[in-house]
C-alpha cells in the first residue's frame, strides 16, 4: 500500500485535522485565482464599458462596475488572507502532532520488542527512524501537503475555467499538463529507491556515530582516533553519494517543466493575440487567459521540489510504520498476578538457541526453592546469562518451560513476571540523572529515607554522602562520573528498593576489585535474606555460602550442590575452584 495511504489509515486521531487543513489549502487557492479573473473583468469594464459583463450583471454605470471590483478584490483579498492564516495554522500543528504521537508511539513500540531485535538492529539505525524519519514526516506535512493541494486545485479549476470560456484554445493550456504529470510519476518510481538508500545510509551513519561516542574511552584508549574519522568520513561519504544519486535527476525536473510551459505560454500568446485582433475573443478573457496561463503552469515548476520532499517523507513514513506493524514474538501470556510470588523458581528440559547461532541449553533441569540462595556457574558461554534472560523472558525458550510458583512464564502478563525480579548485571546502566533518580528507578515513587536505607543497606551511602550534591549529584550518561564498583552498588540499592520476591544477579561483582567484592558480598547477605536469590556468578569465592551451586556445561548442568560437596568430588567445580584460588594447573576440558 502507498505509505501515503497507510499514514492515513494509522493516523484516525487526525483525520479532522486533516481534513480542515485540506479544505482551508482549497479556499486560499480558490481566493488566489479569483483576482485575474477580476483583473479580466477590469479590462472589460474599461474596454467596453456600457456593454461590459458587470452591465449585463446589472449594474449600470461604469464607475458603479469599478467600484464593485474593488469592493470584491478587498473581500477576496480578506478572505484569501484568513484562509492562508488558518491553512498555516492548520498544516503546522497537524505536522506537530503527527510527528509527536508517530515518535511517542514508534518509541513505545520500540520498548515491546523482542531483545533480539535490539541485537540484530543497530541503535543507530533506530535513533534514525525515531528522530530523523519522523522530522521527514513533520517537513512534508509542514509544507508539501499544502502544495501538492494547491497545484491540484489550479490545474482542476483554471483548467476547466478554459474550457468553460474559449474551449478551442483551452487545448493549448492544458497540453504540457500530461506530459507533466506523467513525467512527475516516472520521477517517482526513479526517486523512490534512491531515497530510500538515503535514509538507510543515515541509519548507517548514526550507528556509527553513537557507536564512536559510546566508545570514545576505548578510542582513546587505542589511539585509534584517525580510523574512527575515517570511518565516520566514509559512512558520511556514503550519505552523501547516495543523495547525489538523487539530486541529479530530480534537479532535472524543473527545467523540463519550464520548456513544457514556455510552449503553452507562446501559443496562448500568440494565437489568443491573432484571435483578439480579429475581433473574435474578447480583450478582457485574452488579458485573463495570458495571464492565467502561466497561473495556471507555473505552479507546477514546483511539482520538482515537492515530489522530491514527497518522496523522501514516503520512504520515511514507510519504514516508521514498518517499525510500529512490526510484531513482537513475546507477548503477554493471558493470566495476571495479584501479588508477589512466592519464590519458586525452576527450569523444566529447557533447550534454548538464538536464531543466528547454535545450541546454548540442551536440557537444563534446575529447581530453586522460595528463600533459598542458588548459584549457576561455568566457564564463559556454557549459557549462563542465557537462563537469567530466559528468567526475565526477554526470550522464550525453544524446548521445555521456565515456571515461578508452578506457572509457565509465557502464561504470565510480562510487566507482571518481570516485577517479581529485581536484577544486578555486569554491564549496569545508569540513567542521565542523579544518584538519587537511578535508585529509585524501580520505585519511583519512594521517599528519600527509603533512598537512603537501601542506599545503606547497599553499602553506597558512604561514597554517596562523599560526592559534590550527595543525592542529587548527576552521574553522567551511563553513569560515567562513577566507577565500576560505584555503578553497581548502586544498581544493588535499586533492585533492593523495588523489593523483588526474586533477586537476580547476574555477574555482579566479576569487573570489581576485591574490596568493592567484599562489600557487595556484605550487602547481598542482608537483602538475600527472606528472598529467592539466584546468583549468575563467574567468581566462584562470591558463591561459597549458597545453599546450591549448579555447574554448566555445554549447555547442560553436569553437578549440582553446596560448595563442600562439589569440592570433595573432586568434578567440575572442585577444577573451576582449584585455577580460582591458584592452586595447581588442571585441565578444565575433561
Amino acid at each position: 500500500m502507498n505509505p501515503l495511504l497507510r499514514l492515513w489509515h494509522h493516523a484516525t486521531d487526525h483525520r479532522r485535522r486533516i481534513v480542515f487543513a485540506v479544505i482551508t489549502s482549497i479556499l486560499n487557492k480558490l481566493m488566489d485565482l479569483a483576482p485575474p479573473l477580476l483583473i479580466g473583468a477590469a479590462v472589460d469594464v474599461v474596454v467596453r464599458q456600457d456593454d461590459s459583463f458587470l452591465a449585463d450583471a446589472g449594474i449600470a454605470t461604469v464607475r458603479g462596475q469599478v467600484v464593485t471590483l474593488a469592493v470584491l478584490s478587498a473581500i477576496v483579498w480578506i478572505l484569501e488572507s484568513i484562509f492562508e492564516y488558518l491553512y498555516a495554522v492548520a498544516w503546522r500543528t497537524l505536522a506537530q502532532r503527527v510527528q509527536h504521537d508517530l515518535r511517542v508511539e514508534a518509541f513505545a513500540h520500540v520498548m515491546s520488542l523482542d531483545q533480539s531485535v535490539f541485537a540484530d538492529a543497530s541503535t543507530g539505525s533506530l535513533m534514525a527512524i525515531l528522530n530523523d524519519d519522523i522530522n521527514q514526516l513533520e517537513r512534508f506535512l509542514d509544507r508539501g501537503a499544502n502544495e501538492i493541494l494547491q497545484v491540484a486545485v489550479t490545474v482542476l479549476v483554471i483548467g476547466g475555467g478554459f474550457f468553460v470560456v474559449a474551449p478551442d484554445m483551452a487545448w493549448w493550456a492544458v497540453a504540457p499538463i500530461p506530459f507533466i504529470l506523467v513525467g512527475s510519476m516516472r520521477f517517482q518510481r526513479l526517486l523512490e529507491p534512491r531515497y530510500a538508500r538515503v535514509r538507510e545510509r543515515v541509519g548507517d551513519l548514526n550507528a556509527t556515530l553513537a557507536g564512536a561516542l559510546g566508545g570514545v574511552a576505548t578510542i582513546k584508549a587505542f589511539t585509534a582516533e584517525p580510523r574512527e574519522i575515517a570511518r565516520v568520513e566514509a559512512e558520511s561519504q556514503a550519505y552523501v553519494d547516495a543523495n547525489d544519486e538523487a539530486i541529479r535527476p530530480s534537479s532535472a525536473f524543473i527545467p523540463l517543466i519550464r520548456m513544457a510551459i514556455l510552449f503553452s505560454f507562446t501559443a496562448i500568446l500568440v494565437l489568443g493575440g491573432f484571435r483578439a485582433i480579429d475581433g473574435t475573443l474578447e480583450v478582457g478573457v485574452y488579458s485573463v487567459m495570458v495571464f492565467v496561463t502561466q497561473r495556471l503552469l507555473w505552479p507546477l515548476t514546483e511539482l520538482g521540489e515537492v515530489f522530491d520532499q514527497y518522496q523522501r517523507a514516503m520512504a520515511s513514513t514507510r519504514r516508521v510504520l514498518d517499525l510500529l506493524y512490526s510484531a513482537p514474538e513475546i507477548v503477554d501470556g493471558p493470566l495476571r498476578l495479584d501479588g508477589p510470588v512466592r519464590g519458586d523458581v525452576a527450569l523444566h528440559d529447557v533447550r534454548f538457541a538464538y536464531p543466528d547461532g547454535g545450541v546454548v541449553l540442551d536440557g537444563v533441569d534446575l529447581t530453586v526453592p522460595a528463600g533459598e540462595m542458588h548459584a549457576v556457574v561455568g566457564s564463559t558461554g556454557a549459557g549462563k546469562s542465557t537462563i537469567a534472560r530466559l528468567l526475565l523472558r526477554l526470550y522464550d525458550v525453544t524446548g521445555g518451560a521456565v515456571t515461578v510458583d508452578g506457572i509457565d512464564v509465557r502464561e504470565l502478563h510480562v510487566t507482571d513476571l518481570r516485577e517479581q525480579f529485581g536484577l544486578v548485571s555486569q554491564d549496569v546502566f545508569l540513567f542521565h540523572g542523579t544518584v538519587a533518580d537511578n535508585i529509585a528507578y524501580g520505585a519511583p515513587g519512594a521517599s528519600h529515607e527509603e533512598i537512603v536505607r537501601a542506599a545503606k543497606l547497599a553499602e553506597a551511602d558512604e561514597f554517596v554522602a562523599a560526592l559534590p550534591q550527595q543525592y542529587q549529584t548527576v552521574v553522567g550518561e551511563r553513569g560515567q562520573k562513577l566507577s565500576g564498583g560505584q555503578r553497581q552498588r548502586i544498581a544493588i540499592a535499586r533492585a533492593i528498593l523495588s523489593d523483588p520476591p526474586v533477586l537476580l544477579l547476574d555477574e555482579a561483582t566479576s569487573a570489581v576489585d576485591n574490596e568493592t567484592e567484599a562489600a557487595i558480598q556484605r550487602s547481598l547477605a542482608h537483602v538475600s535474606q527472606g528472598r529467592t536469590t539466584i546468583v549468575i556468578a563467574h567468581r566462584l569465592s562470591t558463591i561459597v555460602a549458597a545453599d546450591r551451586i549448579h555447574v554448566l556445561d555445554r549447555g547442560r548442568v553436569v553437578e549440582s550442590g553446596t560448595h563442600d560437596e562439589l569440592v570433595s568430588t573432586g568434578g567440575r567445580y572442585a577444577k573451576l575452584w582449584a585455577v580460582q584460588t591458584g592452586q595447581p594447573a588442571v585441565d578444565l576440558t575433561t
